[in-house]
């Protein structure tokens, strides 16, 4: 049987930030993290089982997905840097945030939550099949499990460098995984996936030549537009990130 990949611990603290996944995006209001944020709680309020349940975010991040839920839902943030602990603190004040790692959730009861949610943290976990069933454990029957990965093969990767595009260039990207892997852990699990598509080739320049900007205007104002009408069309195939939309059994 294969080892699991090292984790590089290394990694996760405030670096995490200036380095790594948020180094080269901007925050601010109408940006794309903000424009996503909105579209992730928009997903979570629409395939909830209800609101004033317990919501928990694996990998809370800088906390704003937790301050939009947080007069929805009873939110629990945890993350594994210090950092992301005090900003959900700041940006979520109604919610519970602890620094605790998501591949041991076992400080938690069963069925204790109606709603799970990870983005881009399943990437970074050694054994996510493994996580995947302590999810399932904690989530209450037709609870949501939404989780955002890479793609690994989607349909314009072929024109990137692997080691430098938005999925190759972070180093603790340790478990990337094609859409039918995450399917079948899910499945395993007693997890239904209801909904499973794309979130947009917004990972320009695909092409020599072509200026960024009519670049994504080409191929990332489709994303945009699943975004702000809060919908789920862009196939598997045209994102360079995956969303499932679960359910627990």
């Amino acid at each position: 049987m294969s080892q699991p990949p090292n984790v590089p611990a290394e990694h996760y603290t405030r670096e995490y930030f200036e380095k790594w996944n948020y180094a080269d995006r901007g925050l601010g209001k109408f940006s794309m993290y903000w424009f996503a944020r909105r579209y992730y709680a928009a997903l979570v309020r629409r395939y909830a089982p209800g609101r004033g349940g317990r919501l928990l975010e694996m990998g809370c991040g800088l906390g704003h997905l937790l301050g939009l839920l947080q007069d929805d839902f009873q939110c629990v943030g945890i993350d594994l840097i210090d950092y992301s602990i005090e900003q959900t603190r700041r940006n979520a004040p109604k919610a519970t945030a602890y620094q605790m790692s998501a591949d041991d959730l076992s400080a938690f009861e069963n069925e204790s939550f109606s709603v799970v949610v990870a983005l881009h943290l399943v990437e970074h976990l050694p054994d996510p099949a493994k996580t995947i069933r302590e999810v399932s454990r904690i989530l209450q029957p037709g609870g949501l499990w939404l989780f955002a990965t890479p793609h690994p093969d989607y349909a314009l990767r072929r024109f990137k460098d692997r080691d430098r595009d938005a999925i190759g260039k972070d180093k603790t990207h340790i478990n990337v995984h094609p859409p039918p892997q995450w399917r079948a852990w899910c499945e395993a699990a007693g997890l239904t996936m209801h909904r499973h598509f794309g979130d947009g080739l917004w990972d320009v320049p695909y092409l020599p030549l072509l200026p960024k900007t009519i670049q994504f205007g080409m191929f990332g104002l489709p994303a945009l537009a699943q975004v702000i009408t809060r919908t789920t069309f862009t196939p598997l195939a045209l994102g360079v990130n995956q969303i499932g939309i679960a359910r627990k059994r």
